[in-house]
């Protein structure tokens, strides 16, 4: 069956350039965000991967790892990793995996075959540090990822684990708040003490509380 969100994710341990990795002793206590590739030397996935890397400082401050994966060999991904660095003017320091024998790829979902034969497609998994599937979205291979979305998407979720709110349309890290429709707004004025401005009795907002 295909994973869905809340889903406990399947470990694996699968080779890479950097050497086998499994996915649980890799993550650890942090968020991994897992993303597949159609293929090594490919236009679009060296952007991509190029901004992955140049995005590590962000990742970090946010407890999150980051994976790749394509069906090519390690040996062939040491060669990509030097032409992404070259004309992305980064240094990838995170493991892409060799998928060969689609271990993963089966595993998570990642070949749809009406798209694009027997490759991968532009699969990107968020995982919390619970191993549970938070978020899933699979691009065209034609359309590169907006890296910024997934890390506004870490953003809300790590937010809204904590506190009673819900992040709401186009939502950027100091924006406003939804209060969840479970708190009375009674309720809610004690709890969010920032204040909280009733628009209708459903669709009540608040300054961002941890900020």
């Amino acid at each position: 069956m295909a994973l869905q969100l809340g889903d406990t994710v399947p470990d694996f341990t699968q080779n890479s350039q950097l050497g086998p990795i499994n996915l649980y002793d890799f993550a650890g206590d942090s968020w991994v965000v897992l993303f597949s590739h159609p293929a090594d030397y490919t236009p679009v996935c060296t952007t991509e991967l190029g901004e992955v890397s140049r995005l590590r400082s962000e990742w970090e401050k946010r407890n999150v790892k980051t994976i790749a994966l394509s069906v090519d060999s390690a040996e062939s991904h040491q060669g990509w990793i030097c032409d992404i660095n070259e004309t992305q003017k980064t240094t990838v320091d995170y493991p892409i995996l060799a998928d060969e024998d689609k271990t993963v790829s089966d595993l998570y979902g990642m070949i749809h075959p009406n798209a694009l034969n027997n490759l991968t497609v532009r699969s990107v998994f968020i995982i919390d540090p619970n191993k549970k599937l938070r978020l899933q979205i699979t691009y065209p291979a034609s359309t590169g990822r907006n890296f910024d979305e997934i890390l506004r998407v870490i953003d809300s979720l790590q937010l809204t684990d904590h506190h009673q709110v819900a992040t709401p349309v186009n939502w950027k890290d100091g924006d406003d708040c939804v209060v969840v429709p479970s708190i009375p707004t009674d309720e809610a004025r004690g709890k969010f003490p920032k204040g909280v401005t009733e628009i209708k009795p459903y669709l009540r907002m608040t300054p961002q509380p941890n900020r």
